[in-house]
């Protein structure tokens, strides 16, 4: 074997499909929450309702990080240009474009526009991190934003054209679309801490943004209902995303993710079957092609890692991480730790060790 050369036995792995099925949990968490926020969110200010959806994730989070350790690095100085991206992108841009841009366009062109997040997030993707997508990954996201629109279309009403409303959407799913790429700067952190953040920057965005509009505040039962979906939606859901970013990066993470609107229309179909028709059919068949795409991909190839010193979490059973430690270590845990150069070939996903060009 030539020096520097290392074959790794992990034939049996497809990191891919691990990457995209935490993604497909955090998307069901999400489209759990829409019917609640439908239906506790009904009457309540857009930023009232953000703000304690971010207070319910932040607290979750801070509660559940007293009995669990998440393996990752420690937030640092270095986190807070991501966290604050994410939380003026995310928290205070994307909803106020969407809210002014849905009053223009309707809910039909609304909806067929917000598609354009997963399209944004795989192009950020490439542009900022280089990810690799390939013919098969492009035509699973064409075939998921394609369900998407479908789904859309299944909404009665005038689909009306308004430039700047149109304007307003796009660049509102640009907004969230930046978030997601902010967010994989933050994957190899703890997940928590990096929830417990967001939830805290996003409820210190919103609050001001729901006094400022006058927006009332609503009765005890519907703050309980929204506190718990944040938890759920945007703290659990997160976290998934989180770790689904660290196996397979931004953009098959973001087009996996694209079927949680989906969910929460089939939840809301369930409940009403007699909304169900050709449309709803269509779009279970596309998304469930798409997602049957990422789930298949298989990527491997013969490429080169550098010297590099950095800390992320790691467990020592996957071919890279052979340092040794005083004493006996399992399961995933972070420090940091030095790679020395080696050439190798096999399956891997686009993470943290595989950025590399093709």
């Amino acid at each position: 074997m030539p020096p520097g050369d290392r074959r790794c036995d992990l034939t049996e792995r497809n990191p891919i499909a691990a990457g995209v099925g935490l993604a497909l949990v955090s998307a069901l968490a999400f489209g759990l929450t829409i019917p609640v926020l439908g239906w506790a969110g009904a009457g309540v200010g857009p930023f009232t309702s953000a703000a304690l959806l971010y207070l319910g994730a932040c607290g979750a989070a801070v509660l559940l990080g007293v009995v669990v350790r998440d393996a990752g690095a420690p937030l640092s100085r270095a986190s807070v240009p991501p966290l604050l991206v994410i939380s003026l992108a995310g928290a205070a841009i994307a909803p106020a474009l969407l809210a002014w841009g849905l009053q223009r366009t309707g809910p039909v062109t609304g909806g067929l526009l917000l598609n354009l997040e997963a399209v944004w997030t795989a192009v950020l993707a490439w542009l900022v991190f280089r990810e690799h997508l390939g013919g098969r990954v492009a035509l699973a996201l064409g075939l998921m934003v394609v369900a998407g629109g479908v789904l859309a279309l299944r909404e009665t009403g005038d689909a009306r054209l308004h430039p700047l409303g149109v304007a307003a959407i796009a660049g509102a799913t640009l907004a969230w679309a930046i978030d997601n790429t902010a967010s994989r700067r933050l994957a190899e952190q703890r997940p928590l801490s990096v929830i417990a953040a967001k939830g805290a920057l996003g409820a210190l965005v919103t609050v001001p943004l729901a006094l400022a509009s006058h927006e009332p505040w609503p009765e005890g039962w519907r703050i309980a209902a929204l506190l718990a979906a944040g938890a759920t939606g945007y703290g659990a859901s997160l976290r998934l995303y989180l770790l689904a970013q660290r196996r397979i990066g931004a953009a098959r993470t973001g087009s996996v993710f694209a079927l949680a609107p989906f969910i929460g229309a089939a939840l809301g179909l369930a409940m009403r079957p007699e909304q169900a028709g050709w449309a709803t059919g269509a779009a279970a068949v596309l998304f469930a092609a798409g997602v049957a795409l990422h789930l298949s991909e298989r990527h491997g190839h013969r490429h080169r890692h550098e010297h590099v010193e950095h800390e992320h979490p790691h467990r020592h059973d996957d071919g890279h991480h052979t340092h040794s430690h005083p004493e006996p270590v399992a399961g995933e845990h972070s420090h940091p730790h030095t790679h020395e150069p080696v050439e190798h070939s096999h399956e891997h996903g686009p993470d943290v060790h595989h950025a590399h060009s093709h």
